[in-house]
């Protein structure tokens, strides 16, 4: 029996080398006048915000800049940011970033056409109306925020990340230039990079999988495992960080559709009480909770072992999760991921509170199984 699925993605999507200037065209289409830039500091400083500036600058569109964004963004920045898009009479955001600035713009664009506060909307599909127009320029790869219905604002009361997944945050445009990704920094690169092998891996092992999101997350799993470790060498190498480019497209539609799991609950738990960046707290869990799905559906590890290189006609299934889940380790430690929090200085760790949270998570779910308290607290012990 064929069950029929609602495939959601951006409709439009530049990707490529010297893709950023092909935005001016959709602008222009669009007839926008006033741009509001969310962004961060850093991205102002090395100078690729005045990059996209530029070209809205050569099409005559101005500009108000809001760069107050902090990685883990909260709600507060959130609500600081709407108060200046009301002052701007901007007609457009245009977010300009990795995750954080991305995830912090689609709130903004939520809360502009429905009110509230931003916390009305964690959970699933809360919104009535779509969002204030948000073009999102990317420039890491990466969360795929900028693809994705999904985005993550931290509750600074709560001590917890806030998981909002709704159809009307989907931006109107998302461009993937990976000249813009030149020279990132090592650890974002692995960092980011894990991040998307995460959300392929994830996407596949979930229920939610079918046979067009699991296409997509393979392909994203094999650049990844080709591509993610020259990109961490060599930050100028410019077809790796294309392909990378490519493996965060693959992955973002993947999860977008199909949905996430245990790893992602946990890590947003990290990230929500010790600030830690998420691609680090996911590279860091991925193999230890993939080691435990895989006792329950260890099948579903057969497609992605043959896709980086073992020869699944030797070996079973339970072989097979394990040849992927050891190879993870191995991807982890060749781009430079702490394997433990200690190595990173993080030493008092509340795993009462994290496990609890944990299993509150909305991506909680679309794991293949729900772990107890106590479950979840031993994997946190595994990282610490």
């Amino acid at each position: 029996m064929t069950t029929s699925k609602t495939f959601y993605v951006p409709s439009v999507n530049l990707i490529g080398q010297g893709c950023l200037y092909e935005m001016g065209d959709f602008v222009q289409a669009a007839g926008y006048k006033k741009a509001f830039v969310v962004t961060d500091k850093v991205l102002v400083k090395t100078g690729i915000v005045q990059k996209v500036l530029d070209v809205l600058d050569g099409i005559n569109v101005s500009c108000s800049l809001f760069d107050e964004v902090q990685p883990n963004p909260t709600s507060a920045i959130v609500h600081r940011g709407l108060e200046l898009l009301n002052e701007s009479g901007s007609d457009v955001i245009l977010s300009i970033g990795g995750g954080s600035p991305q995830d912090c713009a689609k709130a903004i664009g939520i809360i502009k056409t429905n009110g509230g506060h931003i916390r009305d909307y964690e959970g699933g599909h809360k919104s009535i109306h779509r969002s204030f127009p948000v073009i999102a320029v990317n420039t890491t790869a990466g969360t795929s925020s900028e693809l994705t219905i999904n985005y993550v604002i931290t509750d600074e009361e709560r001590q917890v990340k806030m998981v909002m997944v709704d159809k009307n945050s989907l931006v109107q445009l998302s461009v993937n230039d990976p000249a813009l990704m030149i020279n990132k920094p090592k650890e974002l690169t692995a960092a980011t990079g894990m991040d998307a092998l995460t959300h392929a891996i994830e996407s596949i092992v979930t229920p939610g999988s079918y046979a067009v999101t699991e296409t997509l997350a393979l392909g994203a799993v094999e650049l990844i495992f080709e591509y993610l470790p020259r990109a961490v060498k060599n930050g100028q190498d410019i077809e790796a960080r294309e392909q990378m480019v490519h493996a965060i497209f693959l992955a973002g539609l993947a999860f977008n559709n199909a949905g996430l799991g245990f790893v992602h609950s946990m890590a947003h738990q990290l990230g929500g009480v010790y600030n830690m960046p998420h691609g680090v707290c996911n590279a860091m869990l991925l193999p230890i909770v993939e080691r435990e799905n895989a006792k329950y559906v260890p099948r579903k590890f057969r497609k992605i072992a043959k896709t980086i290189g073992a020869d699944v006609k030797e070996l079973n299934d339970a072989e097979c999760a394990e040849y992927v889940i050891m190879q993870i380790e191995r991807l982890s430690e060749e781009v430079g991921i702490p394997k433990t929090l200690s190595e990173i200085g993080l030493t008092d760790v509340d795993l009462d509170k994290l496990a609890e949270n944990s299993l509150l998570d909305a991506c909680a779910p679309g794991n293949p199984f729900m772990p107890t308290k106590e479950e979840t607290i031993k994997m946190f012990e595994q990282i610490l």
